[in-house]
């Protein structure tokens, strides 16, 4: 908890306005049950975009914006984020979260509808990054179509790896947890990538894209 107010009290600082509307988007997200990205996950997202200078970002969750605006904090000036997400109320609130951040309109693409049938739509070896935040049943799907997405170079960070801390509990064998504790260890075995888990949120895995 310390962690997040440390990193939310450092968005404040450099992002005035900007903290006041993720605060606000935070509180639609609690409202809309959509699963707020807590400060510690956006700051790190923030710092993954800016570390590969994003121009391009798939988001697959766009949830309330938080996690959107993070990410565009940390992109180029004029990089482009799709986020794709099936709920049209909460692409709603992301578009509100954005216009009030004074985020132009060319610089975001927001994409309503399943995100399995969106991502085989774009463009192979495109993206400098991918951030997965959605259903757990199709992380698989969508790790392996950030694969064909992502650049060489390009960075995959997949938020809820620790599954609420059940991953690490070999007695926990519901179908959510299956898939995690599968997907991370395909994660780890995968040649194509350099990858860690990093201790914020519910377990963010990052990995660089070979």
């Amino acid at each position: 908890m310390a962690a997040q107010r440390m990193a939310s009290w450092t968005y404040a600082e450099h992002f005035p306005s900007v903290s006041d509307i993720i605060d606000q988007a935070t509180r639609t997200a609690e409202e809309l049950d959509a699963d707020p990205v807590p400060a510690s996950v956006g700051s790190l997202l923030r710092m993954l975009a800016a570390s590969v200078q994003a121009a391009h970002v798939v988001e697959i969750g766009t949830g309330a914006g938080i996690s959107g605006l993070w990410l565009l904090g940390g992109m180029a000036d004029d990089g482009v984020l799709t986020s794709i997400d099936l709920e049209p109320e909460h692409q709603r609130s992301a578009r509100r979260a954005f216009a009030a951040a004074g985020v132009a309109p060319q610089r975001t693409r927001v994409i309503s509808g399943d995100a399995n049938q969106v991502l085989p739509r774009l463009t192979d070896a495109a993206y400098d990054l991918v951030w997965i935040d959605a259903d757990v049943a199709s992380y698989p799907v969508y790790v392996e179509q950030a694969m064909r997405l992502l650049r060489p170079g390009g960075l995959l960070a997949v938020h809820h790896m620790l599954g609420a801390d059940k991953v690490a509990d070999p007695a926990a064998r519901d179908a959510s947890t299956v898939t995690l504790r599968d997907l991370g260890k395909q994660l780890r075995a995968d040649e194509r990538l350099v990858p860690a888990l990093v201790a914020a949120g519910d377990g963010l895995l990052v990995a660089v894209r070979r």
